[in-house]
């Protein structure tokens, strides 16, 4: 009896994790796809539109458009962990491999913000996870700071290790987090008061499921305009 009782409890609580998701996924998709059908129906209605504003509603409409690709793109991905279908590979990977990859992902981001990424790694430090995963979950993170750092400033990746755990921290310069967001940063279509406007509040929640999948921690702290990201792997 207490076994079917457990069993309809969870029955219970997937059910309604599964409402609460899929009322967050369609409340993200609402504000984009009502983007594009405003901009579509202004182009429409108006043959004789200057080619300038008709060319920024496209250039528009390709932004929504991208950021809809994205949302649907890590929503699979973190319904595969929720699923448990992706086989994980377990491997050393070599840390200044897995930085330099991630930066390079967010390249043209740092670019366009004017944003230098500064890196100091130990060149021998090693953890152990899936390549492919945790660069996924790191670009993530330097993106989220690339984000939220002032212009022409500098965001900082530093790697150390020692004999208990190895730490990658990710440092920038910007907006304060405030207090009552930090605990909630993680959390799944969380979007703080300094979210970009065109955030879906999941990279941060995807790179914390990946992390920890690999047996990682990370957290954040935020004060005097300057943020700090700390990933604990543990050896």
């Amino acid at each position: 009896m207490v076994m079917l009782k457990e069993a309809a409890d969870n029955s219970s609580n997937d059910k309604i994790q599964l409402k609460d998701s899929l009322s967050d996924i369609s409340h993200q998709l609402k504000t984009p796809l009502t983007s594009i059908s405003i901009m579509l129906d202004n182009i429409i209605d108006d043959p004789d539109m200057k080619r300038d504003v008709r060319e920024d509603f496209i250039r528009d409409i390709k932004r929504e458009i991208n950021n809809i690709n994205f949302l649907v793109q890590n929503i699979l991905k973190l319904s595969k962990f929720d699923a448990n279908t992706i086989n994980f590979s377990s491997e050393y990977i070599h840390v200044k491999d897995l930085i330099a990859e991630s930066v390079r992902n967010v390249s043209a981001l740092s670019d366009l913000k004017n944003v230098k990424v500064e890196v100091k790694c130990d060149k021998s430090m090693k953890i152990k996870g899936d390549f492919k995963w945790e660069i996924e979950a790191l670009t993530n993170i330097i993106k989220n700071s690339i984000e939220h750092a002032t212009s022409d400033s500098t965001v900082t990746i530093t790697a150390t290790d020692n004999r208990i755990f190895g730490i990658i921290s990710i440092n920038n310069k910007g907006e304060t987090i405030p207090k009552k967001e930090i605990p909630h940063i993680f959390e799944r279509f969380y979007k703080g008061t300094n979210s970009n406007k065109d955030s879906v509040g999941i990279g941060l929640a995807l790179a914390k499921t990946i992390i920890e999948h690999d047996g990682g921690t990370i957290s954040v702290e935020s004060q005097d305009n300057e943020t700090e990201f700390k990933i604990k792997y543990f050896n």
